[in-house]
């Protein structure tokens, strides 16, 4: 498998890296192919909300996954605009990483795109780094978009 084979998986999370790691794809992989921006939206009892689920209302799950629908969409137009052909999905899954991985397996993809928000030290420690485990987990490229890349991208 390599980067032209199959659609372009950016998973999508809002962030200036994410935005950036959109136009650097285009930069480095040129528009003009089928890509899908995915959004994952976790359930409520998991990760730091573990727990909540016993208390949580229906509607606040709807709420999730209403505004990762609307993320997805926002992320679609920015891919839109750097010349892809880019559909929105907002997908449930926990933890984050596992569903990335996961949907680019489902869905073929020829290579994933990230932004990494550049965590380090404590922050590293607690939060992790989805793209790096992203990376590690997944059988497929993965373009990963750092800080220093995401300032040039935006420049």
């Amino acid at each position: 498998m390599t980067p032209t084979d199959g659609p372009v998986v950016f998973a999508y999370d809002g962030s200036e890296y994410a935005k950036a790691a959109i136009r650097e794809a285009a930069h480095q992989l040129g528009g003009h192919r089928h890509g899908i921006v995915l959004t994952i939206w976790q359930p409520l009892g998991a990760g730091p909300l573990a727990g909540a689920a016993t208390i949580a209302a229906p509607e606040l799950e709807e709420d999730l996954e209403r505004e990762a629908r609307d993320l997805a969409g926002e992320g679609a137009r920015i891919a839109r605009q750097a010349g892809f052909d880019a559909v929105p999905v907002a997908w449930r899954a926990d933890p984050v990483w596992r569903g990335i991985v996961d949907f680019a397996d489902d869905h073929d993809a020829g290579i994933v795109v990230l932004g990494s928000h550049g965590r380090t030290g404590l922050g590293r420690a607690v939060m992790g780094s989805v793209a790096e485990t992203v990376a590690r987990h997944s059988e497929r490229p993965v373009l990963i978009v750092n800080a220093h890349t995401a300032d040039r991208a935006a420049a």
